[in-house]
């Protein structure tokens, strides 16, 4: 069916027709941004993206039902759960944001789906199946391409616990009769592999030990929903992991953190665009390394309980800032805060020292009149006084985000192409920013662009 004709005013013939439209997109369609309005109000966070793709896999490690609260609906939970489906796993839409899942009547080990290539958390079902079946082959994983993202750790980590793992045809086929606990020692700090041998041995045989484990909030979220559904896991959010394996996991209720990424994207458009905005449903203490830059560069932050406060009533001042592995300053904020910086006072070092390819997005930047020059992972930024409006590209996710700020700070019309990319982590991305006062639509016709010319003046 083609759901761009068949849809009318965005009113589909079903759930399905709208899963299948929103995970493929449409390449015409696009964000139109007017800038020079200061963001001022409240916005509500969703639940976290990464915890929740890690979560939902976990979800299949039971025979009974388990209920999850706070589900963002962007495009990768939604390509992950068709993935799941398609295996036989029964998963109903209780609400937008509440799925409840039966993996009982699981009918296949193998999962190609053509969508799952495209994201990075499809590898989650490999821990998730072989501890549960003791077997799973899972198509390679996609996503953004930010540089290399190897699976190494991942495959030591399922054959430290006695799996066989091996690459053919495009998929990671691992398998074993028997998992057994182990002292696994991660070569490097990685998030994925971290949740994905904790899901592989909390039903080995014995005690497994992951040491130099990551130490991110979904980590922890992660580790909280296998407890309570009866899994038996020590140590999350410190560098050493135990986990005690158990015979079954049973259903469970459990609602999703607050996304940290989304949270820090609108403190830093506040940043940018001289506001006022009030971040709701958050964790304080996950955005303590964005606070702390924003303050250090002349904003005010106030926190309360579940919310935080930016105020940028002052120029910007420059500072340095290297991404690091949770609690530093995290790569998926890199070019938010880069963004931020090309409108500062001074001179900026960026230091990326997670992924080797992200700063793509600066040629983009540059064109919004930006002064950064890029040397192997460090970029080196002049603030410049304004970004002009241009037609300009996302290359992945966050940078696709932080092009969405440079572009409410702008003067004139900017227009953002491949939102696909922004779609796939951020829910209703430019109806929240409208509500907190941005000029910014979705558009796909021409005819649309003349429309919100006319409306913004």
């Amino acid at each position: 069916m083609d759901f761009t004709a068949q849809k009318i005013g965005r009113v589909f013939f079903d759930y399905s027709d709208y899963i299948s439209f929103i995970i493929q997109g449409t390449t015409m369609e696009q964000y139109a941004i007017k800038g020079g309005n200061p963001l001022v109000g409240e916005v509500e966070i969703g639940g976290a993206k990464n915890a929740a793709l890690a979560i939902l896999a976990a979800a299949i490690m039971t025979d009974e039902t388990v209920v999850i609260e706070n589900v963002p609906d962007v495009r990768d939970t939604n390509v992950l759960m068709q993935a799941m489906e398609s295996i036989g796993v029964i998963i109903q839409r209780i609400d937008r944001h509440t799925v409840k899942i039966n993996a009982s009547q699981i009918n296949d080990l193998i999962i190609e789906d053509d969508y799952i290539k495209k994201i990075r958390a499809s590898y989650y079902l490999l821990g998730a199946l072989l501890g549960k079946y003791r077997k799973a082959e899972v198509a390679l994983p996609g996503g953004c391409n930010i540089g290399l993202r190897p699976i190494d750790q991942h495959i030591k980590g399922f054959r430290a616990l006695g799996a066989d793992v091996r690459i053919e045809h495009g998929l990671i086929i691992t398998e074993t009769k028997q998992l057994r606990g182990n002292h696994i020692y991660m070569d490097v700090v990685s998030v994925g592999a971290t949740m994905n041998v904790m899901m592989a041995a909390v039903m080995a045989d014995g005690q497994t030990v992951i040491e130099n484990a990551a130490k991110e909030p979904h980590v922890v979220d992660l580790a909280n929903f296998l407890n309570s559904m009866g899994a038996n896991i020590k140590g999350a959010g410190t560098d050493v992991v135990k986990i005690r394996g158990v015979a079954k996991l049973h259903g469970t209720e459990y609602g999703i953190i607050p996304d940290q990424i989304e949270a820090g994207t609108f403190m830093f458009a506040a940043a940018v665009t001289k506001g006022d905005v009030t971040v709701k449903n958050v964790i304080p203490k996950h955005l303590e390394s964005i606070s702390a830059k924003l303050l250090e560069i002349g904003c005010e932050v106030e926190e309360s309980d579940d919310a935080v406060r930016v105020v940028a009533s002052k120029p910007l001042g420059h500072t340095h800032v290297k991404t690091l592995p949770y609690p530093g300053f995290p790569t998926d904020m890199q070019p938010q805060i880069t963004v931020t910086l090309g409108l500062s006072a001074g001179t900026s070092i960026v230091t990326e020292s997670i992924f080797e390819n992200r700063f793509k997005y600066v040629d983009e930047l540059t064109r919004m009149g930006a002064n950064i020059k890029v040397e192997g992972n460090t970029a080196i930024i002049d603030g410049v006084g304004k970004y002009t409006g241009a037609s300009i590209t996302a290359p992945d996710l966050r940078a696709g985000a932080a092009l969405v700020i440079a572009g409410l700070s702008a003067d004139g019309i900017t227009t953002i192409d491949d939102i696909k990319y922004i779609e796939r982590g951020y829910e209703d991305f430019h109806l929240k920013l409208q509500g907190l006062g941005a000029q910014i639509d979705r558009i796909a016709t021409d005819r649309e662009m003349q429309k919100f010319k006319l409306k913004v003046g």
